[in-house]
């Protein structure tokens, strides 16, 4: 039995019924390519090349309802895009009198890669909004958990204290940088428009005074950038795209992984709002949003490395790099747009455990303020009896498990010291509150 192929997203879960799913479906690609179709033929209509009837039946004809997905990806096989066979049928549904003006003086690369950017300009805007609530949620995690303290952790093991308001300042932090380099990528997206070798020669040819003012007609008519030059060959606007999504799927993979980490069984200092099943372990509440994440930021550099890749585009068009992009480039869309969805999801509803936070501070019996330590009992007892002394306690510490509170308490040379302020670990948490109010500060 045979049906027809769907992008559902079965194994796809971090993006399935995202936003920007729908934004990157095969309609939507068509429906973005129709768009190209017919803005060309209205921005020639308004320079005289085309009559302002054919703009007006080509636009009502743009509508993916009208064309068969299935028969255009089975038909671009033989041109090796699908532009080809969509011309052919947008020419055919509006009419003998008006097909001349389908497509005419462009070549398919103008129309695919200024659906491309109609498709990522769309799906941008989406990943934008989901990144925008995911900085909501940080911004009252950091306020709300200023002066809550934890463990700080380096390498793995307790370094010294920090708090989960500076955490999560940091998190906010890498959102924003992600959010400016996604607003810039978005609002310089360019059209496309060079006709067959970049040059705009049939566009003179059919009787346009002024060629360039073509492209610029091309780009207001789609909400894009006008570019400076034809880029069939020239693919910065994909390599930023494919910069600024990785960025994103990274900063976002970092709160995934941090999440991961806190929320394991030994640790659980932060939980996800709503676990995910087992289908074997009933009692299994999993991190499936930060799984998900971590799962997007994983595959992101590999897909942005070929778009990278292509920049290396021969001639006036190349054979293979070009139509390289397409498919890593939707899947970078797909990635980073359920990645932002599920990051909005997690940060909005994650629950913080302060209480096991300041639980887990005492883990190494006090050694968790050892460098505050050394640097208060240098100018008292000298750098080289301070650093033994403390050297010795540690081993104390570990080997009779008692707190290092205690075994200082014993010695008579610090009889005089504040041994409560100077081993409480709430006391050292540095700048950290000053640095989440600075955090804060930018919005």
């Amino acid at each position: 039995m045979t049906s027809a192929p769907s992008d559902a997203g079965l194994l796809a879960p971090g993006w399935a019924l995202s936003p920007a799913a729908a934004t990157t479906s095969d309609d939507a690609f068509l429906q973005a390519l129709l768009d190209a179709e017919a803005a060309l033929t209205r921005v020639q209509a308004a320079v005289g090349l085309a009559p302002a009837e054919a703009a007006t039946a080509v636009t009502e004809a743009a509508d993916a309802g009208r064309f068969d997905t299935r028969s255009l990806a089975e038909r671009a096989r033989a041109g090796g895009n699908p532009v080809i066979p969509l011309v052919a049928d947008l020419t055919k549904a509006v009419g003998e009198e008006h097909g001349p003006y389908v497509h005419r003086g462009a070549t398919s690369q103008d129309i695919m890669d200024t659906a491309t950017m109609l498709v990522a300009g769309r799906t941008l805007a989406l990943v934008l909004d989901e990144l925008g609530r995911t900085e909501r949620a940080l911004a009252g995690l950091a306020a709300d958990h200023r002066d809550t303290v934890m463990p700080g952790r380096t390498l793995t093991q307790h370094a010294v204290p920090t708090t989960f308001g500076l955490k999560a300042a940091g998190w906010r932090s890498l959102v924003l940088d992600a959010r400016d380099r996604v607003t810039a990528v978005r609002d310089t997206l360019p059209a496309q428009l060079g006709g067959a070798a970049g040059t705009l020669a049939a566009f003179e040819t059919y009787g346009a005074a002024d060629p360039l003012a073509l492209p610029r007609g091309y780009a207001r008519e789609l909400g894009l950038r006008a570019p400076v030059l034809p880029w069939h060959t020239l693919r910065t606007p994909i390599a930023d795209l494919a910069g600024c999504l990785a960025f994103t799927a990274g900063a976002l993979g970092k709160i995934a992984v941090d999440v991961l980490t806190l929320s394991r069984t030994e640790i659980a200092e932060v939980t996800e709002g709503d676990g995910g099943g087992s289908s074997a372990m009933p009692h299994k509440a999993n991190p499936v949003r930060s799984t998900l994440v971590a799962a997007a930021a994983r595959r992101a550099p590999q897909l942005a490395a070929t778009l990278y890749g292509s920049l290396a585009a021969q001639d006036e068009r190349p054979a293979g790099a070009w139509h390289a992009e397409w498919e890593p480039l939707r899947d970078l869309l797909r990635l980073v747009g359920g990645a932002a969805r599920d990051t909005a999801e997690l940060t909005e509803h994650l629950r913080v455990h302060a209480d096991v936070m300041r639980e887990h501070l005492g883990l190494t019996h006090g050694l968790i303020v050892s460098e505050r330590l050394s640097a208060e009992l240098t100018p008292l007892l000298g750098r080289a009896r301070a650093r033994e002394l403390l050297t010795e306690l540690a081993r104390r510490t570990y080997r009779e498990h008692r707190p290092l509170r205690e075994l200082l308490a014993e010695e008579t040379e610090l009889k005089d010291i504040d041994l409560d302020g100077l081993t409480d670990p709430a006391r050292y948490t540095g700048a950290a509150a000053a640095l989440t109010d600075r955090a804060l500060e930018r919005r």
